[in-house]
């Protein structure tokens, strides 16, 4: 079995065992270029954080000492959805595969039997028992998880995206991390201010918003979105429309479909489909009306194809694979026990693909993005990452919040 066929993605199966078989100086390329493309998608921006490591047998201790590549298992768990989604667990396990074919770590997802922290919990205890020394959790969802995980195996090490310090709790109480966790999350709020600021840039003036469940990291990239457009409208002296919509879920359903479509018949040009594969019903509505649909988390372009204006990204291959150097280089004390959220100021974890495929607009040009980009790295853009308060608009801007 090769690295490509390790991380082909199953729909019908529980979880998947994989070893990988090869060489890190080798198969790098090849390793990503199988994550990335097993079911068609190039969401995967896994080479980000993989190609900087350079432990071949990886890991370590929290001392310093590298660990042989044999004796390590990296275990991921999904979050209420699967590896199949096009969006947040898929990129996740894709990264993991990624970086275990590169390293010649064995590697394996679960998938709980149902949602809820038990289960998320007995997902856990069954990847440790098959060897797991590393545990990668995509979500908030985790928080009780880890809470009450990590002093029942205190020599696992756990990393998780998209949790924050709040989401540690147990029994309803806030719980501090142990030296074996370590999280983070991201400034989702300057992902949503570049697509929508670009989106106004290139001329549209009638946008949406579809949100998953109206969990922070999803308020943000909203938030933010909105922020974005209002700056555009305001610098170019034009009228905006804006819908704005949580559908309560991470999938498309016909409901949420039908919605859509009222929507883009309404006169709806773009929407900025935010939670999971919920794009699904964007993307379905937008065909039938001549939409466009903006993706999330990853670069979507692949999957939506020439409906997706742009993705608003973060950086979820850079924090797994820069988490897991750590581990395997030795330097983990340097990061267990921390919760960091990662934006621009950081590193590149946040932006919109510009590569010539998935830069789908026609009048904003990558000198504008730059110059904004830059604009928030150096903090003279200011974006609020307030999720209790709905952004203020100057008066060019309508915002429609839809309950």
């Amino acid at each position: 079995m090769t690295g490509v066929q390790t991380c082909a993605l199953p729909i019908s199966i529980m979880k998947k065992k994989v070893v990988s078989l090869l060489l890190a100086a080798a198969m790098t390329t090849a390793a990503l270029a199988g994550c990335g493309s097993s079911n068609g998608s190039s969401s995967s921006d896994a080479s980000t954080g993989a190609d900087s490591t350079s432990a071949t047998s990886a890991s370590a201790s929290t001392d310093g000492e590298k660990k042989d590549a044999a004796g390590e298992k990296i275990a991921m768990i999904t979050d209420s959805g699967d590896i199949t989604d096009e969006s947040f667990n898929q990129i996740t396990w894709e990264t993991v595969c990624a970086y275990g074919d590169a390293n010649g770590v064995e590697y394996e997802y679960y998938k709980p039997a149902e949602d809820t922290d038990e289960e998320r919990i007995n997902s856990i205890d069954l990847a440790v028992s098959e060897g797991a020394t590393v545990v990668v959790m995509p979500g908030y969802l985790f928080g009780p998880a880890i809470a009450e995980e990590q002093d029942t195996y205190p020599d696992v090490t756990f990393i998780a995206v998209d949790v924050t310090e709040s989401d540690i709790v147990k029994n309803g109480k806030a719980v501090d991390l142990g030296k074996n966790v370590y999280i983070c999350s991201f400034e989702e709020e300057q992902a949503g201010y570049l697509a929508g600021y670009a989106a106004v840039k290139d001329g549209y003036t009638s946008l949406g918003f579809l949100g998953g469940i109206a969990v922070p990291a999803v308020i943000r990239f909203g938030y933010g979105y909105v922020q974005g457009i209002n700056a555009a409208a305001e610098e170019d002296g034009v009228d905006v429309n804006v819908k704005y919509y949580y559908g309560g879920q991470f999938y498309g359903d016909d409901s949420i479909t039908a919605r859509m479509e009222g929507w883009y018949a309404d006169g709806t040009q773009v929407v900025f489909a935010c939670g999971g594969g919920i794009w699904t019903s964007a993307l379905d509505a937008a065909e039938t009306h001549d939409g466009k649909v903006i993706g999330v988390d990853v670069d979507q372009r692949s999957k939506i194809g020439e409906r997706c204006l742009t993705s608003a990204m973060k950086g979820l291959p850079s924090a797994i694979n820069n988490a897991l150097d750590s581990y395997f280089s030795g330097n983990f004390s340097e990061l267990g026990g921390t919760a960091q959220q990662l934006g621009l100021k950081d590193g590149d974890y946040i932006g919109l693909p510009t590569d010539s495929e998935s830069w789908g607009f026609t009048t904003f040009t990558q000198d504008q993005y730059e110059t904004v980009l830059a604009g928030i790295r150096d903090g003279s853009i200011e974006i609020s990452s307030d999720t209790e308060n709905q952004p203020k608009v100057g008066s060019h801007v309508t915002v429609d919040y839809i309950s």
